[in-house]
This record gives C-alpha cells, sequence and structure tokens, in this order.
C-alpha cells in the first residue's frame, strides 16, 4: 500500500502559482511567474531529489500534466532522479478534459469517481503516490483528508496575489511537524502529517 504525498512550493503569503517560470501560469491575472527561481540553490535540489527518490507513481491535475509534459520528455537524464522518474513511473492524470495523454506512462483517473480512484491507485502503488503544484487538485485532495504528508518549501518572499494552497474555506486540519530543515537562500522546508481536526481553546488565566 502506498502513501499519498503533496510536494509544494510556497511564498511567505502561501501562494504557489507559476513558481518556476514567467509564463508558467498567467491565470487570473497573475504577472509574478517565476518567484521561485532566484532562490533555488543545490540545498532545495537535494530534497526534492530525495523526495522523487521515493515516488512510485504520480498524482498530477491536467495543468500540472501539460506544464511538466511540455518540459521534461525533452529534459531527460538517467542520472537526475527527478527527470529520470518524471518519464518513467505513471502519471495519473485528474482531469474531465484530458482524453489522451501524450507524455506516458499514464492515465486519466475517472473524474466522476475521482475520490475511488485516487484510493485505488494510492493502494495499488508501492512508495509514494505524489502529488506535485496541481493546485486545485491539492485543495480537493485536502478536503477529503486524503493526503498523508505535506512537504511545503516555503520561500522568502510574499507577493500580494496568486493562488494559494489554503484556500479560505478550508477544514480546520492539525499536523505533526515530522521534519524540518533549512537552505542556505533561506527556503524553509518543513514536513507535515495531519492529525486530524484543529481544537480550539483559550488560555486558562
Amino acid at each position: 500500500m502506498g502513501k499519498l504525498t503533496l510536494t509544494t512550493f510556497l511564498t511567505l503569503d502561501g501562494v504557489m502559482q507559476a513558481p518556476g517560470g514567467r509564463e508558467e501560469d498567467d491565470s487570473g491575472g497573475f504577472a509574478y511567474g517565476g518567484w521561485l527561481t532566484p532562490y533555488a540553490d543545490a540545498g532545495m535540489q537535494e530534497f526534492m531529489e530525495e523526495v522523487f527518490g521515493r515516488a512510485g507513481a504520480f498524482l498530477l491535475g491536467r495543468r500540472t500534466y501539460e506544464i511538466f509534459a511540455a518540459y521534461w520528455p525533452h529534459h531527460d537524464d538517467p542520472a537526475n532522479p527527478i527527470a529520470h522518474r518524471l518519464n518513467r513511473l505513471t502519471k495519473y492524470v485528474a482531469s474531465t478534459t484530458l482524453k489522451e495523454p501524450a507524455w506516458g506512462p499514464a492515465a486519466v483517473l475517472d473524474g466522476e469517481q475521482l475520490q475511488a480512484e485516487v484510493v485505488r491507485v494510492k493502494d495499488a502503488t508501492e512508495g509514494e503516490l505524489q502529488v506535485h503544484g496541481s493546485g486545485r487538485l491539492a485543495q480537493w485532495l485536502l478536503a477529503r483528508d486524503l493526503v498523508e504528508e505535506l512537504n511545503l518549501l516555503v520561500f522568502p518572499l510574499f507577493l500580494g496575489a496568486g493562488r494559494r494552497l489554503f484556500p479560505t474555506g478550508g477544514l480546520p486540519t492539525a499536523c505533526e511537524l515530522t521534519a524540518s530543515r533549512t537552505t542556505g537562500s533561506g527556503t524553509a522546508i518543513h514536513t507535515y502529517r495531519p492529525t486530524g481536526r484543529a481544537v480550539f481553546r483559550d488560555f486558562e488565566a
């Protein structure tokens, strides 16, 4: 049985949109694409290689799948664990519009039965079923308590605009910190395990 994990790049104000390129995703008029790049360093690369080294398969939203498909097949390197696994492991795409994914191996999950399909795929995966980026899918999974581990890479800047990982109206959820490190550029990397609903109380006098 696998484990469903979510790895996301965030600004200090929680924005996850278009971290890697100026024209990666300008939906909603977002004008700050490529905000991560000035902070990418060896510490971030080391962590991401560790994450991809645990991958058994990937679960992606359609937009992230298409962004990856436009890049990674052209940057294949068997010595690079990120490129090697992305190009060779199965990509499960949660989409109601994508019919024939060109970058394989890949399979489209039935949007009408998505929760059952995600659980089925996770249980059949050896290693981690990894979600990268895929903002709307990530929010959908978090709202159904399907994410078992979160890797949050928090970069030292805030933008004031853009799609956020944790939207207003999400479920109040408590987490346990299981690992933490900081890279040379000031990126804080935290790994959390959700532990259930958040608890609320007053300080005792």
